[in-house]
């Protein structure tokens, strides 16, 4: 996918620090929140996304530590979709 699209996917107000599912062309689907930090816009602008998963989403929702996100490259995202 396109950083354009993926931006504005999760940039409205329903997906903004929310789950969302990130299905990839080469992988299982994850289930994660992406993180708005300083580096946001450019790593946004060269299509890189910083996310946390599942697992590790209740420690950072306490911590807000960065260190537990993970960057994906938004071309081997395949399409972005709600979580139930």
């Amino acid at each position: 996918m396109i950083n354009d699209l993926i931006g504005k996917f999760i940039e409205s107000k329903l997906h903004k620090n929310n789950n969302v599912n990130i299905h990839f062309k080469q992988r299982e689907t994850l289930k994660g929140v992406f993180i708005f930090n300083d580096d946001y816009e450019e790593l946004k602008g060269k299509n890189f996304w910083r996310v946390v998963s599942g697992e590790k989403l209740e420690e950072w929702k306490r911590t807000q530590d960065n260190s537990l996100a993970r960057i994906f490259n938004g071309a081997d995202f395949k399409r972005l979709t709600e979580t139930n």
